[in-house]
């Protein structure tokens, strides 16, 4: 079966990729709530982005919520005449860690990751 990544980095490439995740998630939720909005579409563009920065920051199904992040970011940037460089930076970061995967310190790690089965030789009684 094909999983979503294929290696959980551990040490400093582990390290380097939950210091992303944190940062992508909190810049996600920290400006989906920048602006209050009165209108629907705003309010559900901000619920997305906080779902999306949650799960980023758990670790939990990190390529979806990597793609949700980048897939509303760039999108609440086309209602402007120009796209905010923070909008792009911020779908970078969740296109970027859709494709590197969550790390070794993740829930993703503890549930898709590699396990180890321990057989044990039980010895005959003679």
């Amino acid at each position: 079966m094909q999983r979503l990544f294929s290696t959980f980095p551990n040490s400093w490439p582990g390290g380097g990729l939950l210091i992303l995740r944190i940062a992508a998630a909190l810049a996600a939720v920290l400006s989906s709530f920048g602006t209050p909005l009165q209108d629907v579409p705003g309010k559900l563009f901000q619920a997305i982005a906080s779902v999306a920065g949650a799960l980023l920051l758990m670790g939990l199904w990190t390529p979806v919520a990597g793609l949700l992040q980048a897939c509303v970011q760039l999108t609440s940037g086309l209602g402007h005449n120009a796209p905010a460089l923070s909008q792009c930076l911020l779908g970078a970061l969740g296109l970027s860690l859709s494709m590197t995967g969550p790390g070794a310190w993740s829930v993703d790690a503890r549930l898709f990751g590699r396990k180890q089965i321990d057989i044990k030789v039980r010895k005959e009684s003679q």
